[in-house]
Parts: C-alpha cells; sequence; structure tokens
C-alpha cells in the first residue's frame, strides 16, 4: 500500500511564518537574517514540512560558497564550492524553489553523496545572493514543500529587502550630516546658530554657514519640495552648486542663477528649491537674495518687525531666471530668524487647514518674548513653543530654523 504524502496545515503554516518574521527581524545584516532564518525554519516547520536540516551558501565569483550547515545536515568544510552552472542551481535561479530526488538526472550523485543529501529542497534570496538547500525526509508532499517554501523565502527577502533600505537611508543620514554645519561659526559682534528636525530619517531642509573672507559669512536656508531620501539628494545637489559658485567669488545674484540652472538639469525634474541667501558684513550691512522662501523675519531691539522679501522665483522650474538683491541694516540687539514652512505650516492634525496652522503671529509672539535671549536659545524656544502647539508625534514637514543676532 502506498504512502500518502503527509498534508500541510496552511493555517498553521501562516502563523510559524509570522513568527519566523520576528525572529529574523532581530538579526542584523544580511548574513546573520539567513543563518536565522535557516534555524528558525528548522526549529518551526520540522514537523510541517520534513525538513531535517541543511546548506547556506553565498554566491562569489561565479559559484556559491558553503557559509555552514544547520540542524541534522552532514558536517561539512566551510569554503566548499558548486559552481554556479551546476543544473539544479541554474534550475533553481530559474524557478526560484527547487525540489529534487538524488536520481533526477540533473543531479551529481557523487556530490550529493558527498553532501549527504537523499532529496532535498532548495529556495533562492537575497537576489540570488544566498541559497539556502534543506533536507527533506522520505514521503513528503513535493507540491507543498515548494509552495510552503515559496512563501518562507518571500518572507525572508522582505527582511533582506528592509535591511538593504534601511542600510541606504543610514548612509544617506550620514551624508546629510556631513552637510550641516558641525558648529556655529564664530562672528565678532554677533551669535548665529540654526537647528534642523527632518520629518523622516534624511530631509529636505538645509541650511549653511559658509566663510567667505576675513569678517564676512555667508547663510542659507533652503527647502526641497517633498520629502525624504529624493529631497536629501537634491539638498546634496545644492549643497554643492552653493558653494561652488560662491567659491568663485560671482555676486550673490548671479550665483543663485547659477545654482537655478544645476537644478533645473537636475534628473530630479519635479523637484524644486526654495532659498535665502545672505551675506552678512562685519559692520551690520546684509545682502540677499530670497528665491520664493518663507520670507526670513527682521526684528529690531525695539520689538519692531519687517519681512526680507527681495529676491526672486523659486529654483528650479524655469531655466533662465533673474534675481534681485536686497539690503538690510543690523543693529546692536536687532535679529534675522530664517525658517522653513515646516515651522510656520506646522498644525496638531498635520493637516491643510490654515486656521490650525502655528503661522506667522504665533511665531512673532515666540521671538518678541525671547528676542533678548542667546541665538541658540531662541532657535530653541521656536522649536519648544512648535512642539508644544501640535504634539511631539510625527512631524508634518522638515523644520528649521536659523538665528542671527547682533550684540550689544
Amino acid at each position: 500500500m502506498n504512502q500518502q504524502p503527509a498534508q500541510i496545515d496552511y493555517a498553521g503554516l501562516m502563523g510559524e511564518v509570522e513568527e519566523l518574521v520576528s525572529v529574523i527581524e532581530d538579526a542584523e545584516g544580511r548574513t546573520a537574517t539567513i543563518h536565522a532564518a535557516a534555524e528558525a525554519i528548522i526549529a518551526k516547520f520540522r514537523d510541517q514540512l520534513g525538513i531535517t536540516g541543511g546548506r547556506i551558501y553565498r554566491y562569489q565569483d561565479g559559484q556559491y560558497v558553503l557559509l555552514g550547515v544547520f540542524g541534522e545536515a552532514r558536517q561539512l568544510p566551510e569554503g566548499l564550492v558548486v559552481p554556479e552552472s551546476y543544473p539544479p542551481v541554474q534550475s533553481l535561479l530559474e524557478q526560484r524553489t527547487l525540489f529534487m530526488e538524488a536520481d533526477n538526472p540533473q543531479v551529481d550523485r557523487d556530490l550529493e553523496s558527498y553532501l549527504g543529501a537523499e532529496r532535498f529542497a532548495a529556495i533562492e534570496v537575497g537576489d540570488q545572493d544566498f541559497i539556502l538547500a534543506f533536507d527533506v525526509e522520505p514521503g513528503r508532499d513535493r507540491t507543498g514543500i515548494l509552495h510552503s517554501l515559496g512563501i518562507l523565502r518571500s518572507s525572508i527577502n522582505q527582511r533582506i529587502r528592509q535591511e538593504r533600505m534601511e542600510d541606504v537611508l543610514r548612509q544617506a543620514r550620514r551624508i546629510q550630516a556631513s552637510i550641516f554645519p558641525r558648529k556655529p561659526p564664530q562672528v565678532a559682534g554677533f551669535e548665529i546658530f540654526g537647528l534642523s528636525q527632518p520629518m523622516e530619517i534624511v530631509g529636505g531642509d538645509y541650511f549653511d554657514f559658509i566663510e567667505l573672507s576675513e569678517g564676512l559669512m555667508g547663510i542659507a536656508i533652503a527647502d526641497v519640495s517633498g520629502h525624504g531620501l529624493p529631497a536629501a539628494l537634491l539638498v546634496r545637489d545644492v549643497h554643492v552648486g552653493l558653494r561652488m559658485g560662491l567659491a568663485k567669488e560671482y555676486k550673490i545674484t548671479y550665483t543663485l542663477e547659477r545654482l537655478n540652472a544645476i537644478i533645473n538639469r537636475s534628473r530630479l525634474t519635479s523637484r524644486f528649491v526654495s532659498m535665502f541667501y545672505a551675506e552678512l558684513e562685519p559692520r551690520g550691512t546684509v545682502i540677499y537674495v530670497n528665491a520664493g522662501h518663507p520670507s526670513p523675519l527682521f526684528m529690531t531691539a525695539s520689538g519692531e518687525d519687517c519681512f526680507l522679501e527681495m529676491g526672486g522665483a523659486v529654483l528650479g522650474p524655469i531655466a533662465d531666471v533673474r534675481f534681485d538683491r536686497g539690503f538690510a541694516r543690523m543693529n546692536p540687539g536687532d535679529l534675522i530668524v530664517m525658517y522653513t514652512d515646516g515651522i510656520l505650516e506646522a498644525s496638531p492634525e498635520n493637516g491643510s487647514d490654515p486656521s490650525t496652522e502655528f503661522g506667522t503671529d504665533r511665531l512673532v509672539q515666540v521671538l518678541r518674548q525671547h528676542r533678548e535671549r542667546p541665538a541658540e536659545e531662541i532657535v530653541k524656544a521656536v522649536f519648544g513653543a512648535v512642539e508644544n502647539y501640535c504634539g511631539t508625534d510625527l512631524l508634518g514637514d522638515d523644520r528649521t530654523v536659523v538665528v542671527v543676532k547682533r550684540l550689544d
């Protein structure tokens, strides 16, 4: 009487898959994830799938190199290689999952005997970077095992893709951190401080302090449309383009016109950038260009205020733009406060109703209350007021504030 293949409880299998995902989420790095997945599959799916052990291979220079064994598989020396051209490997790479008996004509019986594999199943994971080969007990249903391993493969690959994205974002965050000033500039007679808070792990806000010559300081704040990694990539282009233009000692209007051309030619054609750039002279003269940015607030020591609006359109959408310069004069106790729209548009609901936004009036009120304090404390007071108003939940946008204060 023929033995019937063991039936697979797919409802129970899916519950075990959820536990598998929680196990591999604790692993750090792709290789650790693969090892954790292999051990978890043996622990959780042996009875269901009849898997007793197996081998982990990693692709390297046209062949798959044995990283290790797991479960009850025969112990083998690390470094054993299986060529990519081996027919079962080729079938696996084409089909993504594989089940073979030792008498299959594609199988090298001497190799499989050395491996201790009478019948085996396999999956490729990590975009074919790894192979997990499993030893399977007799009497198991080939179709059920292939289907089950396909589900497991998807779960493992989802985790690996997540790790890759997290690694990309970590690198992007390091790159972006290297762009922002590490410390406030030291300018005789002035205090300057800036702070940026991204909505995601990286953001589209930007500020910079650029020492142009003895006593002449360039100050920039910008906001790239959108959020996350695409915006952060364009921030890098803005940073490099601005500094290259300033290094050639162009007039500030021409520098921004060149920067606009760079952004307009960028492959990120759906993006645009608002920017405010100013040059601060030792005696308090400020020359600036506002390229479509929320107008910085100029507040005098007596509490009077106005906005720095002179300039032109945002950077990027139009290839040929021209900008006008604006001028201001800072006396002792005066402030220039620059910010992005993530400050003004912050709301408790993170919605689009202007009536709920933090707004200019609240910003002015905070600045009047704290204008006599140091620049760093003023910046932190603004952030604190916005957080108190909106709550500390997820941000609706990147937020940045820069304060320039002339000392007595």
